[in-house]
């Protein structure tokens, strides 16, 4: 299979304090989406890169469980993942030190250790994971078999 290319843009007017940007995608999902240093370190409308690729991170393992799972022959009626991501401030400068995934996952016949098992594999699998681990201090995981679903 060919190598696969995705795009994102982001555009940037004036300094950085009062400034202000915005992100669109290369499949138009997101278009024109503002971010600012307001969105970014305090609680201010708009995007930031940061929340982006917690999102990324959080589809990214979804898909890779649903592929494990499905590798194992197993049902995976749903999985819904929240990723979390930690920004500090390290020797005078920002940086992302961690990535917590919260998921829940409901399947016909899929136990516990299985899902545990799958998750874990998908974690360690994941394109975003695998791209984001090096400088990271952790990925941390907790997944939930949902019943009843």
């Amino acid at each position: 299979m060919a190598d696969i290319q995705r795009y994102g843009q982001a555009h940037w007017s004036g300094d950085l304090r009062h400034g202000s940007g915005k992100i669109t995608t290369g499949s138009g999902a997101l278009r024109d989406l503002p971010y600012s240093v307001p969105s970014r370190f305090e609680s201010g409308k708009g995007s930031n890169p940061e929340e982006l690729l917690a999102a990324a991170h959080a589809a990214c393992f979804s898909m890779m469980l649903a592929k494990v799972l499905g590798d194992q022959k197993q049902s995976l009626t749903a999985v819904d993942t929240k990723a979390t991501l930690t920004l500090g401030q390290q020797g005078g400068g920002w940086k992302i030190t961690t990535i917590h995934l919260d998921a829940e996952a409901s399947g016909d016949e899929l136990d516990e250790e299985t899902l545990k098992r799958a998750a874990e594999q998908a974690k360690e699998q994941c394109p975003v994971s695998l791209l984001l681990k090096p400088g990271l201090e952790a990925i941390t995981l907790v997944i939930r078999l949902k019943r009843g679903a």
